[in-house]
């Protein structure tokens, strides 16, 4: 990969969110909907990860850090307005989580 600047870095706005609702997408295996609470907003986000959670309401409550200023992309008719960061382990979303419960949108630095 191409290696960025501080300044570059700094043009990402990575905050920490909450998920306050999680549902799967109906008509596909992979999509699920999330709606984050970053405190002074909430925003949907859309990812594809549902066949990798057998429970998505165990993910209730958790708080992981999201991308906000990505350009919005439709998925299956439904707005996504951020990107939820993972590592990947072959293939597999591994999440992401503070140490300890922290202020909903708090900046990642």
């Amino acid at each position: 990969m191409q290696e960025i600047n501080f300044s570059d870095f700094k043009k990402l706005d990575i905050r920490i969110g909450q998920i306050i609702s999680a549902e799967k997408i109906s008509g596909t295996d992979k999509l699920i909907k999330f709606v984050f609470d970053f405190g002074s907003e909430k925003r949907q986000i859309i990812a594809g990860m549902a066949e990798f959670f057998e429970d998505i309401n165990s993910l209730m409550g958790k708080q992981m850090p999201i991308l906000l200023n990505i350009k919005p992309a439709i998925f299956m008719g439904h707005k996504s307005e951020g990107m939820i960061l993972a590592v990947d382990v072959n293939g597999r979303p591994v999440l992401l989580f503070p140490e300890k419960q922290i202020q909903n949108g708090s900046i990642v630095r």
